[in-house]
């Protein structure tokens, strides 16, 4: 399929990603859900861009038409082998040669596997060749049930090497001192870079201690805190923080530091700081 190249023409070629990540899995399964679970850890920790993060649920043909345009795939769906749960199993796209029949497939047999194998034979060339699937062992599915606790940690240990394999390297570089603008109607301003390497699931928590002014980032909305908002066209982003520094807002540009043992983007208030 041929790219629009004249007016009235529709580009019907989806939108290529550097990482694409699918969890697979049914979130009504206990255990079996814990590849869209884990999509949604990732969803709060902010993605990066070029990549992007799919809820595959149990609609495998979706998943395959998704690879297109790729570089990389990465697959996660629990597994039933009998190993002990909460086993962590990483399988290279290349182990999958002996494809799995496709004859005979409806969608409600439609596996991630079949997927990997369908992907190949309706994209051809178009189908990415960097694909990695995490497996992990489950300990129970039975209907309505929580994720247990092995299978959890297993999913958090794949959650790090996701984070440190593949969105890492499309992360900005993180700077130790930067500077933030405080507004005289009560907001703080982050640049786009700032945002998106320390503030990357635009949820933070502003509190005040001793001279500090501390910018703390959260795992999501769903930890409450404040949003950061867009500001303009560059990506600027902005929280309203009148409340927090309400009689003391330093407005103007300011110096900030990034804290490792607070966790927190540090704002000297006291000026001779």
């Amino acid at each position: 399929m041929q790219a629009a190249s004249e007016p009235g023409q529709v580009d019907l070629e989806p939108p290529g990603c550097k990482v694409l990540v699918v969890g697979c899995g049914n979130l009504l399964r206990g255990d079996d859900g814990v590849g869209p679970v884990l999509v949604r850890h990732l969803w709060e920790l902010g993605v990066p861009d070029g990549a992007q993060m799919v809820d595959g649920g149990t609609a495998g043909m979706d998943t395959a038409f998704r690879m297109r345009g790729a570089d990389r795939v990465v697959i996660v769906d629990a597994a039933a082998t009998g190993s002990e749960p909460g086993t962590v199993y990483r399988v290279p796209g290349e182990e999958f040669a002996e494809l799995p029949p496709l004859q005979g497939l409806h969608t409600h047999s439609f596996r991630w596997d079949h997927a990997i194998a369908f992907a190949r034979w309706a994209l051809g060339d178009a189908c990415p060749t960097d694909i990695t699937v995490f497996l992990i062992e489950v300990a129970g599915v039975d209907f309505g049930a929580e994720l247990s606790e092995p299978v959890t940690a297993g999913m958090h240990t794949v959650i790090e090497v996701i984070e440190r394999d593949f969105l890492a390297p499309l992360r900005p570089a993180k700077v130790a001192e930067v500077t933030v603008e405080f507004t005289d109607d009560g907001y703080v301003r982050l640049d786009a870079a700032l945002a998106a390497s320390r503030f990357a699931s635009d949820a933070v928590a502003a509190v005040v201690r001793d001279d500090d002014f501390l910018l703390i980032p959260l795992r999501g909305p769903r930890s409450g805190g404040l949003l950061l908002k867009q500001r303009n066209p560059a990506g600027d982003r902005s929280a309203l923080i009148h409340e927090v520094l309400y009689g003391r807002i330093p407005v103007g540009v300011r110096r900030a530091f990034w804290d490792d043992e607070q966790g927190a983007l540090r704002v000297p208030l006291d000026p001779t700081s």
